[in-house]
């Protein structure tokens, strides 16, 4: 026998025989390398998408200096959270991800904060599955509008972000191959798209930004002055909204898991490498689109509702600049179908703990495929009805999709609490060694701190009944009331307890013992 066949055979073993112990069948295909797996959290996390959807909130709030110094500063504390959430990950390399670490980290009480997390975790990845779609649909009907004159609109961008998510259903549900292969093109693309942008709007343009003004030139654009503590201004903090937004999704490595070989060092270093790679590319990616700016004023106000797109055009022409919109546009694609990959992952492996109504159907798994094929199609669904406000008003899809940052980031930051406070927690494959304590504790500080800043008003008055209030506050009380009325109405008869049959290795009910 070939030694190295020989040698993929007994890591599949030891992958099945792990999971088996942590009280699950091996169902879902697992053919995905290490790249691949790093590839699916690297384009959900997609500098080309997030960077260049969200960045008018920059130069809104704060301005290059929030852009340029916001994004790396943001990024190591990101680090630091995705370090010690990976450090879990080698321990518990399951498709649940977040709630499952929460329910066995937990002291006390296991099953009702894997049930908190978990719905934080799968409402949240809804929310930001559709906020990527949306986003995409803003950038290719952007696109669409310079290069064939197509009229912009409420109707025809959800009309756009409707087939583009059904694209990504359709791609997912022909199997983990295909998603592994485009999630590899799509890691590519991200790589060299951003190498291509960034050669252009160094080499064409006639005329730069200083690197002084890229760098500390201070813009507020949204009606609040005064500092916090005396001495950032607030303006500055919330323009880290946009690098905090970008920097979301990586727990798609953990949701992959189960699909993914020698996923006790893989998933982990998937975590990891998709934070990192992202912080060097967007930090790239973001100065030399900063610098191109020619002038500020105009191009924040571009008919396009997208800045960069008027920047890429005034800095390097019509046919360069569409050129690399383009580029986004299809990163950005990338982007909403790894996004739909993990989400129906999540919402698989909380379904076969009987979390989710209609347990049975979500928790099926295709034979043919190896993929969750009900799961996936009631994530685009879901998606698409928590888009809907977008019919109607901009200001009320943000207000249900605000959930999307402080929602996933609750989640994340649950389970690194709980192996902070849990003394019998013993470290994995991959682990931080003697900086695991304040690397943790720096994620724990660091997401409460964004927790209560992102729940500020981003543009005055941010009153109630004003297209300014932040409806985030609102829509995590949505959620802890949600998860709260559901846990007492089915949830703690049911979760963990009368699961689907053929899913489980030990009982469901001492899973989390």
């Amino acid at each position: 026998m070939d030694r190295t066949s020989g040698s993929a055979q007994g890591d599949q073993h030891d992958d099945e025989a792990m999971l088996a112990e942590l009280g699950y069948k091996q169902e879902l295909h697992r053919g995905m390398s290490g790249f691949s797996n790093f590839a699916v959290s690297f384009s959900i996390i997609s500098v080309l998408a997030g960077c260049i959807t969200t960045y008018y909130l920059a130069m809104d709030a704060g301005g290059p200096v929030a852009i340029s110094i916001g994004w790396p500063l943001v990024g190591l504390f990101v680090l630091c959270v995705a370090m010690a959430m990976a450090e879990i990950c080698s321990v518990y390399p399951t498709a649940g991800g977040l709630y499952y670490w929460a329910g066995k980290l937990a002291r006390r009480n296991k099953r009702v904060w894997a049930w908190y997390v978990g719905w934080f975790n799968f409402l949240g990845e809804v929310a930001v599955t559709a906020a990527i779609d949306y986003g995409a649909a803003v950038t290719w009907m952007a696109l669409l509008n310079l290069v064939f004159g197509v009229e912009v609109s409420l109707a025809s961008t959800f009309v756009a972000f409707v087939v583009i998510i059904v694209l990504h259903g359709l791609l997912n549900t022909f199997g983990v191959d295909l998603v592994k292969l485009l999630s590899n093109v799509s890691a590519w693309w991200h790589l060299i798209g951003v190498a291509v942008i960034v050669a252009i709007l160094w080499l064409v343009p006639d005329q730069h930004q200083s690197l002084s003004w890229t760098f500390t030139e201070y813009r507020n654009a949204t009606g609040f002055e005064g500092e916090i503590f005396g001495i950032l201004p607030y303006a500055f903090l919330v323009g880290l909204l946009m690098a905090q937004y970008t920097y979301t999704g990586y727990d798609a490595s953990a949701h992959v898991a189960e699909e993914t070989k020698n996923a006790s060092i893989e998933a982990p270093k998937g975590i990891v490498m998709s934070v990192w790679v992202s912080i060097l590319a967007g930090w790239v990616l973001l100065v030399s689109v900063t610098a191109a700016i020619q002038d500020y004023d105009a191009q924040r106000a571009t008919e396009t509702g997208l800045p960069p797109a008027q920047i890429f055009i005034d800095a390097a022409g019509a046919g360069l600049g569409k050129t690399m919109l383009f580029i986004a546009a299809v990163a950005q694609f990338f982007c909403g179908m790894a996004s739909v990959t993990a989400n129906s992952r999540m919402s698989y492996a909380f379904s076969r703990d009987n979390a989710l109504p209609g347990s049975r159907l979500w928790s099926q798994v295709n034979p043919r495929t190896g993929t969750p094929t009900n799961s996936i199609w009631l994530c685009v669904v879901g998606s698409i009805i928590v888009a809907l406000p977008a019919l109607w008003s901009i200001v009320a899809y943000a207000a249900v999709t605000s959930i999307a940052v402080i929602g996933l980031y609750i989640a994340y930051v649950v389970p690194v609490f709980l192996r902070r406070t849990n003394p019998d927690f013993r470290v994995g494959r991959w682990n931080l060694g003697r900086w695991s304590a304040p690397i943790g504790w720096i994620a724990i500080v660091w997401v409460a701190i964004i927790v209560v800043l992102f729940m500020l008003p981003a543009y005055a008055p941010g009153t109630w009944g004003d297209a300014t209030f932040n409806y985030a506050p609102v829509a995590v009380g949505a959620v802890l009331l949600f998860a709260t009325v559901s846990w007492f109405v089915g949830g703690r008869k049911h979760f963990m307890v009368d699961v689907p049959e053929g899913h489980d290795t030990i009982p469901p009910a001492e899973i989390f013992r």
